[in-house]
């Protein structure tokens, strides 16, 4: 009862025949318990009879013979029969565990007939009293928050590299696009009213290989515009003319939109399904709230990738007496995960949107405060955001 179900299973698949023999005996654990207990019940009740014939033989029938014979008894029964040998056996659990299969599995088979006699009187008591015995589920069912302790709690035997990985994919039901998306107003966006010459300045200064496409001022998204293809084009044009607009309109894939809310478990498989690596996120309104990409998500499991663009480095960034200074766009989990904090998560979901809500009004630069357990410092404010902020160990 002791044996590492999952490592046993493993052995058993791999040709232990003593796994396989114990796998076979667990699957039946009633039976199993019936056979142990028969041949338990039969030594006791065998060892308590001998313990009165040899009473009586060498004592007689003295007032306390009997009485002193139950109790060594008792004692023999307890240490050297009961408490000792499952003190070893769950201390060596498969080395023993593996062995005594090789024991019990012919038992099992050689009084199966009295045994399955005996577990017909046991089921209807069991089932007068309204309990349901459901083994194969007790032995088997593995919750998300079980299965996150025992990789938590693998030691040596999972690298802490690999650990973090398995839990961040535990992870990826409890968050959403919300929560990993670059927030609308960061977005790099290409205005395709602009002369075709700013078109192809900004996709030439870009460091991304896809970006969005709107036309005019407007906020709607209307394609995504995918940088090799526009090489392509240009490549194509390069001895007939220049590139015109309608010719960079024909490389404008439909965007690709994502309800905010939507879980990272799922993007990623829809972003499989769809053969995707863009999706745009927005609200119950329809309004566009922001851009979430597939190596977003794959850096929430393996971390973040070395090659990033300099709109997203020097966010952090420490200074000589030990504070951070963070930009009030960086996502708190981010702040979390990074500078080992503990901002609340329940509420906003940048920085700045967590400062907001503090003050309920944009503070100003130089003002002090504490949230929870940190001390925060307002350095910059521009127009109606928190451009930067200071936090102190």
């Amino acid at each position: 009862m002791s044996l590492n179900r999952y490592q046993m299973k493993h052995l058993a698949k791999q040709g232990h025949r003593g796994a396989r023999l114990a796998s076979i005996l667990l699957a039946k654990t009633d039976k199993l318990l019936g056979v142990i207990l028969l041949g338990n019940t039969l030594c006791i009740v065998a060892s308590s009879s001998l313990e009165v014939l040899i009473s009586h033989q060498l004592f007689g029938e003295g007032k306390y013979v009997l009485a002193i014979g139950s109790l060594v008894l008792t004692f023999v029964i307890l240490v050297f029969s009961e408490i000792s040998p499952k003190v070893i056996a769950a201390a060596h659990a498969e080395k023993l565990g593996f062995a005594c299969s090789y024991l019990l599995y012919p038992l099992l088979w050689l009084f199966n007939p009295v045994v399955s006699f005996v577990n017909l009187f046991v089921k209807g008591f069991v089932r007068i009293l309204g309990i349901k015995v459901n083994f194969e589920e007790t032995l088997h069912a593995v919750t998300t928050e079980e299965l996150r302790s025992i990789v938590s709690e693998a030691g040596h035997y999972i690298p802490k590299k690999n650990r973090t990985i398995l839990l961040n994919l535990l992870d990826l039901e409890k968050i959403t696009v919300d929560d990993v998306m670059t927030a609308h107003t960061l977005v790099e966006v290409i205005d395709f009213d602009s002369p075709i010459e700013d078109i192809l300045q900004r996709i030439t200064n870009s460091h991304h290989t896809r970006l969005p496409v709107c036309d005019g001022d407007s906020e709607d998204i209307i394609g995504i515009i995918h940088i090799r293809k526009v090489i392509n084009q240009l490549r194509a044009h390069q001895h007939d003319g220049d590139l015109t607009k309608d010719s960079l309109r024909e490389v404008i894939e439909d965007p690709y939109f994502v309800p905010a809310g939507t879980p990272l478990y799922t993007q990623i498989q829809q972003f499989q399904e769809n053969q995707e690596r863009v999706a745009l996120v927005v609200d119950e309104y329809g309004e566009f709230k922001g851009l979430v990409t597939l190596e977003d998500i794959l850096e929430e499991v393996i971390g973040d990738f070395t090659s990033q663009s300099p709109s997203r480095v020097g966010s952090y960034r420490q200074e000589a007496d030990g504070s951070w200074l963070v930009d009030g766009s960086s996502t708190l989990r981010d702040l979390n995960k990074k500078l080992n904090l503990q901002l609340p998560l329940d509420g906003p979901r940048t920085l700045n949107g967590l400062v907001i809500e503090h003050f309920e009004d944009i503070p100003e630069a130089g003002t002090s405060f504490r949230i929870g357990e940190h001390t925060l410092e307002i350095v910059q404010t521009q127009d109606r955001i928190v451009k930067s902020v200071k936090i102190f160990p």
